[in-house]
């Protein structure tokens, strides 16, 4: 039987050395994430979100704690290690987009299959499927400079997509984009939750977290809640309802 439970983390805490001064970045997380799961993290600056998206995203380690992603514990794996599990089961969607520049969209949203070892004819076609799948099938040759925001970020998307990964880690996705566009964007991870995948959202908008289903909020390093969002949004209203 397949366990529910995707990720796990059991009283992680995270440090970093600031010459004489040592900040306790994460204390005593302790915090379980299950499969098709679309959770929001909430917290002002310096309340460890980023330090915590790092580690759930496998690109940091804790300091002391056990982090289990699909069962398998990933809190002291070397550099290398982590980068395969990166790529086979987590999906990264910035606010910056991280596209290359001198790729046009088609090329950015295969690149994890180049390290993942895929021939160019299945690269090719899991990334033209996959740009169809976020709306840009008209699209597929145009660079980043040629595209407008939302577009940029649904190549992103489709990036994170393209591997089929067990989580799509969604750091301030709409950070750039003005409120139409956001809400069209969260439309788009609303569609790939309901698709099956599990969502992480880091965000510090009100309006953006009550997307998600579940909230969970940081301060000072430590989970100050985590509730069921009673609030989530019904995407049946139009966005002129919502705002």
């Amino acid at each position: 039987m397949i366990s529910q439970e995707i990720i796990k983390l059991q009283k992680i805490y995270k440090y970093y050395p600031i010459g004489t001064e040592v900040v306790k970045a994460l204390r005593n997380i302790n915090l379980t994430i299950l499969r098709n799961e679309y959770v929001a993290i909430m917290g002002p600056s310096g309340s460890g979100k980023s330090t915590l998206m790092n580690l759930l995203g496998c690109l940091d380690t804790p300091s002391y704690g056990q982090y289990f992603l699909n069962n398998k514990d990933v809190s002291r794996m070397s550099d290398n290690e982590l980068a395969k599990v990166r790529n086979k089961e987590i999906g990264f969607v910035f606010q910056t987009f991280n596209l290359m520049p001198r790729y046009n969209a088609l090329e950015n949203v295969i690149l994890p299959l180049v390290y993942a070892g895929k021939n160019k004819s299945e690269r090719n076609t899991l990334g033209i499927n996959v740009l169809n799948s976020v709306g840009l099938s008209d699209r597929m040759k145009h660079k980043p400079n040629e595209l407008s925001g939302g577009q940029r970020q649904r190549v992103a998307i489709a990036r994170a997509m393209v591997n089929n990964p067990t989580i799509i880690l969604a750091d301030e996705p709409t950070g750039n984009l003005d409120s139409i566009t956001s809400f069209e964007l969260m439309r788009l991870i609303d569609d790939i939750h309901k698709k099956g995948n599990t969502i992480i959202l880091v965000t510090h908008e009100e309006e953006i977290a009550h997307f998600a289903h579940r909230i969970i909020r940081l301060k000072d390093g430590r989970v100050e809640s985590d509730l069921q969002n009673t609030k989530h949004v019904n995407f049946k209203v139009g966005y002129e309802n919502l705002y």
